[in-house]
Parts: C-alpha cells; structure tokens; sequence
C-alpha cells in the first residue's frame, strides 16, 4: 500500500520542481492570483471551502494531485487552477443481487448478502479507480460466485460464518489498493430449488418417523421388563393380587361410572370346573 503511494508522491515533487505544467501553468496562476486580489473580498467565495468531519477533500492542481487529503475543516484553493474532490469517509452498505450459483456438488442455488465497507483512504480511492462504489459492488458479487462454488451445499447450510470471513478477506485484500476497508459480510438468505426443498422435507420427515418407531420400540420393551418384574412379585405374595382388585374397584368407583366390574380370581373358576 506505500509502495501505491510512493510513486504518486515522487510524481507530485517532481511537478512541483519542474514548474508544475511550465509556462503556461505558472502563468495561469499569476492570472488567478491577480483576480483573487482585484475581486477581494468577494473571492473568498471561491477560495475558501469547508469538508465535514467525515469527508475529506483530494484536491489537484492543474491536473496533477496536489498533496494528500486535506480535512476535516477549511481549506483553501485557487479558483482557476484547482478541482477538488470530496470523499465520505463513513461506512457505507449495499446489498449484493441474488446470485444463482453450482455449488460443488451440483446443486443449484441463489444467494444474497449485505456487505459494509468504507473509504479509508481519500486519496487512492480517487486516484487509483473511477468508480470505487461500482467496482466494490461488482467485485464483492464476483467474490460471491467464486467462493461458494467451492462449496457443497451442507457447507453453504451450516458454514455461512465461516463462508463470509473469508469473502471478507479476499475482498478486503482485492481493494486494499482501492483505500477501502471491507468491515463486515453477512450472508442474508440461502434459496433452494423448490424440487429440492421437497425431497429435504421429505427426508426430514422419513428421518424423524424412523427415531419415532425406535423410540417407541425400546418404550414398549422397558415396560415389558416392568410389567414382568411386577408379576414376579405380585406371584411371591399371593395377597397382592386382591389389593390389586380392591385397588381396581378403588379407580373404577371414583369416576362415577354405573357399571360396576368385579374381577373374580382365575384360581376360583378353576375350582368350580372341577
């Protein structure tokens, strides 16, 4: 990044070493000059300029950069001579289109992001581009597409962080020499073919009724495990089967029922048979 600016500043020098653009500059000043003095006070108008807090000015003198940015507050320029140029140095944000792309696995997908960036420095992002807004933009979907079709479809699913820091990095990388600053990517909505999303659901579903069925199987054989161990002891106490039945009679009588059931012993039946 200081070897970008080395030779823009070794230029300038030399410009002002050789007289700027020759005669002709130089005789353009002292025009100026003189109208500055001869309109005073009222070309203070047109000399003195103000940028904000958050802008600066890249100012150049017939054609050739004048110095680095100046700002924030007032600066000076000479009307006839030198054009400058006011940069915002506040985050800026704007939404990357949807982006239909082959992910690795061949599966067709469209997604969108939001990407935050600012101008860090004034200077190179008027000098070295012509339209750093455009060229951010355009990169930032190119960095989309080439990055995500490197990537599987459960990767673009579950690694969306780890998707955006490294679009982070390469587009900071790609327009470090632009003076802008990539602050953040976030990755808004991941759009699948409806066909697709179909057999997901699908899937889903089959998966989820298959742990049902295994969950219900092991419910069904615990209580078989129970119900025998209770039978084991109801079998070594033969006084527990009747407080059973009294137990049942119990339930039956509080819910108000009209009907009346009375369980007779099978060992009962068994006597009047013979």
């Amino acid at each position: 990044m200081q070897q970008t600016g080395q030779p823009m500043k070794a230029g300038y020098t030399a410009s002002n070493d050789n007289g700027g653009n020759g005669f002709c500059g130089l005789l353009l000043m002292l025009i100026s000059f003189i109208l500055i003095a001869a309109t005073f006070p009222f070309s203070l108008c047109s000399c003195v300029k103000v940028v904000q807090e958050y802008e600066r000015a890249v100012i150049f003198r017939l054609g050739r950069l004048l110095g680095g940015a100046k700002g924030p507050g007032i600066f000076f320029i000479i009307p006839c001579t030198d054009e400058y140029r006011k940069v915002d140095l506040r985050t800026r944000t704007f939404d990357v289109p949807p982006q239909e792309i082959l992910t690795k696995d061949s599966v067709t997908v469209q997604m969108d992001a939001v990407v935050y960036y600012r101008v860090r420095d004034a200077t190179m992002a008027v000098t070295n581009v012509e339209n750093v807004d455009g060229a951010t933009r355009l990169l930032a979907q190119t960095t989309l597409r080439n990055m995500l079709g490197t990537k599987s479809l459960s990767e673009i699913l579950t690694d969306r962080e780890q998707i955006a820091q490294g679009m982070l990095a390469s587009l900071d990388e790609a327009t470090d020499v632009w003076g802008i600053q990539v602050e953040r990517i976030e990755i808004k909505d991941v759009r699948l073919p409806m066909q697709l999303q179909r057999a997901m659901a699908a899937e889903a579903e089959a998966a989820r009724e298959a742990r049902a069925k295994v969950i219900a199987a092991e419910g069904e054989k615990n209580a078989s495990v129970q119900l025998k161990e209770a039978a084991d002891v109801m079998a070594s106490a033969p006084n527990a089967m009747q407080l059973r039945f009294l137990q049942t009679l119990n339930t039956i009588s509080a819910e108000k029922n009209s009907t009346i059931v009375f369980p007779i012993p099978i060992d009962l039946l068994s006597a009047l048979k013979r």
